[in-house]
């Protein structure tokens, strides 16, 4: 296991306008003087869940105002998290790169700043963890290719500049699959990251780094991306939350995936991890709105989930999709969430989109309309030679070969065709309903060493779906698989509603439990 200590003067990060610059002092300074908001905590409200012995397992709205309070000092909290990851580290593989001297320098420099009464943000000294696929300037950023192994960016990606200017604190980077592209989080130049739950299977991918770290304490913070699930499917099988927001919520600026791909443009999203929805709520604050680098980042309305209502609100829940059966305890796991909202007064209907069973076909259709020509560039552009297991048919002649005798330019129109129909299809049923209640994955459990790939693609339709319609999604635990793996559940809504999509998963963590730690 291979970490670096990375030793960097403090990179200059850029405001992306002056409303949001606007906005993080006013929030800053609102939890500072222990306002009451939307997700600030009361000095006098007791810490969620554990014993302030347990610093490391807090919320970071917890942790944030008893900063802010000056009931703990940064330095304190970034050292116990430091100490958490050298404790978890050797056994998961999550953090990759760690900056612990770098992370120190930050911390004092963020409690003198308090001591001056100046408060850089709502998240002032507290500590995350960024996916190793985001750009971080002066820290190495590899995306889990060896072409990149020495790259050292100049420049925050736009959202890991907006948590660092609401006052947060880079600790390292946490591993990902090779270039993003595949459920399960391996590559060559780092290996496996394990699940905290049961270290003989996949924390899942690709964010399984980000989501192996926060279930066991490391940090409280990091932030994904989801192109098929790699958001949603990590949160699953880790036991936190994640959110893969509205298409177009938050810039891919400075992300290895960005924007330009062509037919597969659309799918990639931005979004945040936590263990604790509240800080979901409050990361999205953070990041959301264009940056005007990012042509698909585009202005929407943001409301708070405090404000819904949970009875009256119309839901729509499945266990099946007609692709990929769910094991019988993720089945049990959606029936006991879809239960405990009707119990909150929400009205439920057992029922799934129709269109939703045309997911793996169109989306195959976009990744290999062009040749895969879209992930060829991206190994081009990384320099990378050697590709892992989850890449290396790119190397195959035989095989792009055989894709582009299928895949022509009339193809090409027809996938695009297939995927406006997909969209239009699936429009009716969301307009029927606010919530659509369902699996995250078909597995309970992700094996390392699964006999069928394909396999992997049926499962992960659950999330892949909503990756084509650009729908927002949360995930929160709501169960545990028999082997002791968490089971999530998936809350999608319509456009631009994350706020009900974080009510929801917020009810259901508290009515079934949410996170727990693992014991290992």
């Amino acid at each position: 296991m291979n970490h670096t200590i990375t030793r960097t003067s403090e990179p200059e990060t850029r405001s992306h306008s002056i409303d949001r610059r606007a906005f993080l002092v006013s929030a800053g300074m609102a939890l500072c003087s222990g306002a009451a908001g939307a997700v600030a905590v009361s000095a006098n409200q007791p810490l969620a869940r554990h014993a302030i012995g347990d610093l490391v397992d807090q919320p970071a709205t917890t942790l944030a105002t008893m900063i802010q309070q000056k009931m703990i000092s940064s330095e304190e909290l970034v050292r116990a998290c430091l100490e958490r990851i050298n404790k978890v580290n050797p056994k998961i593989n999550a953090v990759v790169t760690l900056t612990a001297e770098r992370a120190l320098e930050d911390a004092k420099r963020a409690d003198v700043a308090l001591a001056k009464g100046e408060c850089h943000g709502p998240l002032h000294g507290v500590p995350m963890t960024i996916k190793d696929s985001f750009d971080t300037a002066g820290v190495r950023s590899t995306a889990g290719t060896k072409g990149r192994e020495r790259c050292v960016p100049t420049e925050d990606a736009a959202a890991v500049a907006r948590l660092r200017a609401a006052g947060a604190i880079l600790l390292g980077k946490t591993n990902t699959s090779e270039l993003t592209m595949s459920y399960i989080t391996d590559n060559l130049l780092f290996g496996r990251t394990y699940n905290p739950y049961s270290l003989a299977t996949s924390s899942g991918g690709s964010s399984g780094g980000a989501a192996a770290i926060l279930a066991t304490g490391g940090v409280p913070l990091d932030i994904g991306t989801d192109t098929g699930g790699s958001v949603r499917v990590p949160a699953n099988f880790c036991g936190i939350t994640g959110l893969k927001p509205t298409a177009g919520r938050i810039p891919r600026t400075g992300h290895v995936i960005s924007f330009g791909l062509g037919a597969v443009d659309p799918l990639t999203h931005v979004g945040p991890l936590a263990r604790f929805v509240d800080d979901l709520t409050l990361m999205l604050e953070i990041l959301a709105g264009p940056d005007w680098r990012d042509p698909a980042a585009i202005p929407m309305p943001l409301s708070s989930p405090t404000n819904v209502k949970l009875r009256g609100l119309r839901v729509a829940f499945y266990t099946d999709n007609g692709i990929f059966p769910p094991t019988p305890e993720i089945s049990k796991t959606v029936r006991t969430a879809a239960d405990c909202l009707e119990r909150a007064g929400a009205i439920v209907e057992e029922k799934c989109p129709a269109a939703g069973e045309r997911t793996v076909e169109v989306s195959t259709g976009l990744w290999l309309c062009d040749d895969g020509r879209c992930v060829s560039r991206l190994i081009e552009e990384a320099g990378t030679t050697e590709l892992s297991p989850a890449l290396d048919w790119h190397n195959d002649p035989e095989l792009i070969a055989g894709i582009k005798a299928k895949y022509g330019v009339k193809d090409c129109a027809d996938a695009m065709r297939k995927y406006a129909q997909f969209n239009s299809d699936m429009m009716p049923f969301i307009a029927d309903f606010d919530v659509i209640l369902c699996p995250v994955n078909g597995l309970s459990v992700l094996p390392f060493d699964i006999e069928n790939d394909f396999e992997l693609i049926l499962a992960g339709s659950y999330t892949t779906t909503y990756n084509l319609t650009g729908w927002p999604a949360a995930v929160v635990r709501a169960g545990t698989a028999e082997c002791g793996v968490p089971i999530g559940v998936q809350i999608v809504t319509r456009p631009s509603r994350e706020d009900i999509a974080l009510a929801v998963a917020k009810h259901l963590e508290s009515e079934l439990g949410g996170w727990q730690p693992p014991e290992f």
